[in-house]
């Protein structure tokens, strides 16, 4: 094969799985976004009624009854029909790891001069995209900026 088609061959394989990421991660973001607000929303209320998540995801009662089932499938969250929706063992450990990703996303753009409103606006996308190493960078950052 021509060194021209072997260039071409290894940057479309890199842009397949670039998509192919991207994608992955569009799914698990809804999933993450679903476990945080079930967590934030059962703190105060107890269980989480499908009108509560409807509200503060901006979606409808079908499209919440949609994503529980998955996240049930998932092993997530527990419900019975018409009862209140509860995060297992697994959702609890997500929704942890997404609130610890999304505060430091926050608090290193927060050290970048970010205004709080912006910072938290901005972390909501970039929490859900940003790699496992490029999180440990800010982490580190922060750190060596309290020093």
């Amino acid at each position: 094969m021509p060194r021209a088609a072997l260039k071409t061959s290894a940057a479309s394989a890199r842009q397949a799985e670039s998509f192919r990421r991207s994608r992955r991660d569009r799914a698990l973001e809804i999933i993450q976004d679903y476990v945080e607000a079930i967590a934030e929303l059962g703190v105060k209320n107890g269980g989480v009624r499908v009108v509560d998540l409807a509200r503060r995801m901006g979606v409808t009662h079908v499209t919440v009854n949609h994503t529980i089932s998955r996240l049930q499938t998932a092993g997530f969250v527990s419900m019975q029909p018409y009862q209140a929706i509860f995060l297992t063992g697994p959702g609890q450990k997500l929704a942890r790891e997404c609130k610890q990703r999304h505060e430091t996303v926050v608090a290193f753009l927060r050290s970048l001069g970010v205004s709080e409103k912006t910072a938290e606006l901005d972390a909501e996308g970039i929490e859900h995209h940003v790699s496992a190493q490029t999180l440990a960078a800010f982490r580190a950052a922060l750190r060596d900026k309290d020093r």
